[in-house]
């Protein structure tokens, strides 16, 4: 049998296997300049941290024109773009697995690593998914709350650790909601001091908006750090699904021991279409500084307060109950994030395109009854 041949089991396995495109029909794709993509009509969303701008353009069309060929598994594409990846993190590409966004893996570590013995350490407030699954499953989960300036409290979470017996301690840097970040020196403390038996589940989904390192090379000395990205955020890709899990071989197959399943190939054209197009990342990230960093100074004129940001969110403190602030820019067309129990006056907004940004200023002032 050909070694070109492989069973669905294999499917993530392939990549670094240095198999090509050559016979996929996928050829290196041009560099595009990014635009917004249309809005449609209805409601501004501000709500669930999208990319406005969409796949690139370069994404766009390779997704389109594999679709013809999409009757086959196509098995190669996703070595090709595993390879991809890990050559341009400089990590091994067997360091390296494909997932349909990050909430795969992310949903994987409290299954792997958290029990009524192991328990969860998080921020407060932070991405909520791998603590409501870790409490189902029985895990003592430990909420840590953020600094004043926004950053996980790396001591408390460690004590924290101590005190639960923590299988898995986890940190979102940039932080959702906030989009406030964490020191890379703090980070480095957190590594030394950590309890042995926990492992570090970093989330970086929303670290190509922001000016910090990325913790991804750790994976190359450590065993007990697993970095998750996506390609949902600054790429565009949300409703197409694809993320990575970076970590030591050992921890990769414990995530991978939940089973295996072919992923998308119109994801994975457009995730390696988004991976050669060099300038984007630089680009959207600049465009998104500006608009977010300038909707931040507005609120702050009108005396609202915001967590500091390097993401394509912030939090701002409405003054007032944050549901029904919520409710009411809705109302207004506006459709922005929620409140978190801890924060019951902060709302959630994600940073939109200058159009719509001016859209929630319009609507804003006329809730908040304040200046436009």
């Amino acid at each position: 049998m050909s070694s070109t041949v492989h069973s669905r089991r294999t499917f993530l396995q392939l990549a670094g296997t240095g198999l090509t495109l050559s016979g996929l029909g996928l050829a290196p794709v041009a560099q595009a300049a990014p635009t917004a993509a249309p809005r449609a009509a209805g409601p501004v969303l501000l709500n669930f941290n999208e990319c406005p701008y969409g796949p690139a353009p370069a994404a766009q069309v390779a997704a389109r024109d594999i679709v013809a060929g999409s009757g086959r598994y196509l098995f190669a594409l996703a070595g090709e773009l595993r390879d991809a990846f890990a050559a341009q993190e400089q990590i091994a590409a067997e360091r390296v697995r494909l997932y349909p966004g990050s909430s795969e893996p992310l949903n994987r570590a409290a299954v792997v690593w958290t029990s009524p013995t192991a328990g969860l350490v998080v921020a407060d407030p932070t991405f909520e998914s791998l603590g409501d699954l870790a409490a189902a499953r029985g895990a003592t989960v430990e909420k840590v709350p953020l600094r004043a300036d926004g950053a996980h409290d790396l001591r408390a979470m460690v004590a924290a650790a101590q005190r639960i017996n923590a299988g898995l301690l986890y940190l979102c840097n940039p932080n959702n909601p906030t989009g406030s970040i964490t020191p890379a020196a703090e980070i480095a403390w957190l590594l030394a001091h950590k309890p042995a038996q926990t492992r570090v589940l970093v989330d970086e989904a929303y670290i190509q908006y922001s000016d910090q390192p990325s913790l991804i090379a750790q994976v190359m000395q450590r065993d007990d750090v697993i970095v998750l990205r996506t390609f949902s955020k600054l790429y565009g890709m949300a409703g197409l699904r694809l993320g990575v899990a970076a970590a030591h071989p050992d921890r990769l197959r414990e995530l991978a021991g939940l089973g295996d399943n072919p992923l998308p190939v119109t994801a994975l054209a457009a995730g390696l279409a988004s991976l050669r197009d060099t300038g984007l990342v630089a680009q959207r990230k600049a465009q998104n500084a500006q608009v977010r960093q300038a909707t931040i100074a507005w609120l702050g004129k009108r005396g609202f307060s915001c967590v500091p940001s390097e993401a394509n969110c912030f939090v701002v403190d409405v003054q007032r109950d944050g549901k029904a602030f919520v409710a009411a820019m809705a109302e207004r067309g506006v459709i922005i994030g929620r409140s978190w129990p801890i924060w019951p006056q902060r709302v959630r907004v994600t940073v939109g395109t200058e159009a719509e940004m001016e859209a929630f200023r319009a609507a804003f002032a006329a809730v908040a009854g304040v200046p436009a």
